[in-house]
């Protein structure tokens, strides 16, 4: 599955659960609540394929899965090799210092596991966007062809 596959079917399942909170008026703080990990278990098993195992993305106590994704996060799939011929696909903005670099075969890719940044309700909240697309949308770069 390529990044921009994943992308788009997450959007989906995100827009489902936040349209349906929003329709019992639930304010953001609440709505941001609702998507801590261990609720997210077990009222939506099927938002992310590490719920079946209970399995955390980040080992932090209270994590929060309402970006799921980080709006930090860059990716490009048609990315073009550089000069050494390492195809660069996916990189953070901000050089969190937490980051690191996953290397396979003649490609890289950006490894947020270390983490926290977009899964803390306070960062969420400071940023909050009822629309999850909507924050994400710079994530989406474009290879100079």
């Amino acid at each position: 599955m390529t990044y921009t596959d994943w992308f788009q079917i997450h959007t989906k399942k995100h827009r489902a659960i936040v349209n349906r909170l929003s329709a019992e008026k639930l304010t953001p703080e609440q709505i941001v609540e609702y998507f801590e990990f261990d609720n997210m278990v077990y009222y939506e098993s099927d938002f992310c394929l590490l719920y079946t195992t209970k399995t955390k993305c980040h080992d932090i106590p209270h994590l929060n899965c309402y970006w799921c994704a980080c709006p930090h996060f860059r990716f490009d799939d048609n990315a073009l090799p550089n000069i050494e011929k390492i195809t660069v696909y996916s990189h953070c903005a901000i050089n969190a210092p937490l980051g690191k670099v996953f290397h396979h075969e003649s490609s890289l890719h950006h490894d947020c596991s270390d983490c926290t940044i977009p899964h803390e309700s306070k960062v969420i909240l400071k940023n909050f966007s009822i629309d999850w697309k909507d924050t994400m949308k710079k994530c989406l770069i474009t290879s100079n062809i």
